[in-house]
């Protein structure tokens, strides 16, 4: 197999061209940073979103290298338990943030305009084309049950909307379901939130309890989890 470089001004060379003004505005600027991080990592938030290139959790939310630990996926869903002895990916990376780095907050961010929502509530006429996605969402099929009798032509856009923060909240309480999350909830160690970005309106939201409602954030604002409750250092 042949490797070629990047041609300049191309995607990859747009990357490679990223990486160099990242390398001379932080790795070079900051070496304090990067060097505590040499010695592990330590971040008190983990966020699950979704795979979408429009919805980085990093650059919405302004982190630093070291603030988050994201598991992404379509949909940014998150799979009911299942000791079955296959492989689960988004389960382990959630077991590990918790197990191994002491999460202290788990975001479940959901999006609008999302495609995977959309082929999981029957939405997307190409669902057909694909071999995994379909059974990948299934694993949220309850918020196809949840949409069914509202999905009408007039209402598609409110319904899909319904149907993404549905799907944030489905996410919450399958987490919620995991042992090693209820344990460290029911301690006072971990707290749940749901959190919904609208791209097309630039507002962030927060499910209230792990059943709703969402409420847009305000700047600055700490909001308050879905599910438990952590107490904040003090500073």
């Amino acid at each position: 197999m042949e490797l070629h470089l990047p041609a300049p001004g191309g995607a990859l060379g747009r990357l490679v061209a990223g990486f160099d003004r990242f390398r001379h505005s932080h790795f070079e600027a900051d070496h304090e940073l990067y060097d505590q991080l040499l010695e592990g990592q330590r971040p008190e938030v983990m966020v699950i979103a979704c795979s979408d290139s429009r919805t980085d959790p990093a650059i919405i939310c302004g982190a630093r290298p070291g603030e988050l630990f994201v598991i992404r996926n379509v949909a940014a869903l998150v799979p009911p338990p299942a000791r079955d002895g296959a492989p689960h990916g988004t389960a382990s990376a959630i077991e590990f943030g918790v197990k191994a780095l002491g999460v202290r907050h788990i975001v479940v961010l959901g999006h609008a305009f999302c495609a995977g929502v959309r082929c999981l509530l029957g939405h997307d006429h190409g669902a057909a084309q694909f071999d995994y996605v379909s059974d990948w969402v299934g694993v949220a099929g309850e918020v196809r049950a949840e949409m069914d009798g509202l999905v009408t032509e007039a209402d598609r856009s409110l319904v899909a909307r319904r149907g993404e923060q549905a799907a944030v909240l489905t996410s919450l309480r399958h987490l919620a379901a995991y042992p090693f999350v209820a344990d460290r909830v029911a301690a006072g160690q971990l707290a749940l939130h749901g959190w919904y970005f609208h791209l097309g309106w630039g507002v962030l939201q927060a499910a209230e309890g792990p059943c709703g409602p969402f409420r847009q954030l305000d700047a600055g604002e700490a909001p308050r989890p879905a599910i438990g409750h952590v107490a904040e250092p003090v500073a």
